[in-house]
């Protein structure tokens, strides 16, 4: 256990980065023995590590195979799990502490847009008995809650009543976020829904085969188009992780302090890139203390000089070759 796991939330430099991201990596080294075996195979040496792109990153894959834990799971432990196809294995995160992913997306969005109660929330997403394991749907549950708006809530099934409540919210001049998986706010937006400048149109990714995948700049020129506004906020978040990256122009999207990107080379995943050219994708993501803070995703983009991340898209067939030889030796 750490000593104080909420200094993550006091991060104020990149010196206090690098300090909490080595604390932690040496924590999960000894504690995470899914980690540790990574660590070791790499033959890194945790004491000699001092700089953020020494450390090892964990494939992503490891969280459909393994129990990724720096501490015990428990009856508290909560289990994440991905949407996925019946010939897909979904990923697992086991998060044994939920006040912490409370407090990291809570002040993750407090950070970006305020008060969730400055807002109506409507969430084209499956509702938290539908997808209890879902990560996303726990968020926003918790974030509609506090919102304290009798008309917040979930409307994935149910268009007729949300196209009513949309109206009314225009009319009344409500502050209203409208977050959802693409394919439903494509399917919204068919149906010729106008909005005005009161909401914020949050895409979280995710055709999952109900249309054609689309790169990031056509989905947001379609909604924009659709629904007759200037602007699509976007969300970055996974299963996998506890913080969330938020994009509200131009397709650049904003980590919280606590939360970093990193690009390794695609034909080397074990170097990391430092010429600000497109790469695979590093998370640095503090908040996972008793699982794995530092993950090498499926996603391709390019980190800017100004910290900020473009996503550029995902490998071909999610296949990292030198990882999963590595991970062949597991």
């Amino acid at each position: 256990m750490l000593k104080n796991e909420n200094n993550i939330f006091g991060i104020a430099s990149e010196e206090d980065f690098l300090q909490q991201a080595l604390e932690i990596f040496r924590f999960q080294y000894e504690e995470n023995e899914i980690y540790k075996k990574w660590t070791d195979l790499l033959k890194v040496n945790p004491q000699l590590v001092i700089q953020l792109s020494q450390i090892p990153f964990l494939p992503i894959e490891f969280f459909k195979k393994f129990e990724v834990v720096s501490s015990p799971t428990s009856r508290d432990t909560v289990k994440f799990t991905s949407s996925s196809t019946t010939s897909q294995i979904p990923s697992t995160h086991y998060v044994n502490k939920i006040k912490l992913y409370e407090k990291s997306f809570l002040r993750g969005f407090e950070m970006f847009y305020g008060s969730p109660e400055n807002y109506c929330i409507l969430a084209l997403l499956p509702n938290y008995l539908q997808r209890g394991g879902s990560s996303l749907v726990f968020m926003c549950k918790e974030l509609i809650e506090r919102s304290k708006h009798p008309v917040s809530g979930f409307f994935l099934d149910n268009r007729e009543d949300l196209i009513y409540k949309i109206k009314e919210l225009r009319k009344a001049g409500q502050r209203t976020l409208l977050i959802g998986v693409s394919y439903a706010l494509m399917d919204l937006c068919d149906l010729g829904v106008e909005l005005d400048e009161n909401f914020t149109v949050m895409e979280t990714g995710g055709m999952k085969g109900t249309r054609k995948e689309l790169l990031k700049p056509e989905l947001h020129h379609y909604l924009k188009q659709g629904f007759t506004i200037n602007t699509i906020h976007s969300e970055y978040g996974m299963t996998e992780l506890l913080s969330q990256a938020y994009s509200k122009k131009d397709g650049l999207f904003e980590a919280p302090p606590w939360m970093r990107f990193l690009t390794r080379e695609v034909d080397d995943p074990l170097k990391i890139r430092t010429d600000h050219k497109t790469g695979g994708i590093n998370v640095i993501d503090l908040a996972n203390i008793y699982s794995c803070a530092f993950i090498a995703t499926k996603d391709l983009g390019r980190v800017h000089p100004d910290n900020t991340l473009e996503l550029m898209g995902r490998y071909d067939h999610s296949d990292v070759r030198g990882c999963n030889l590595m991970m062949g030796e597991f």
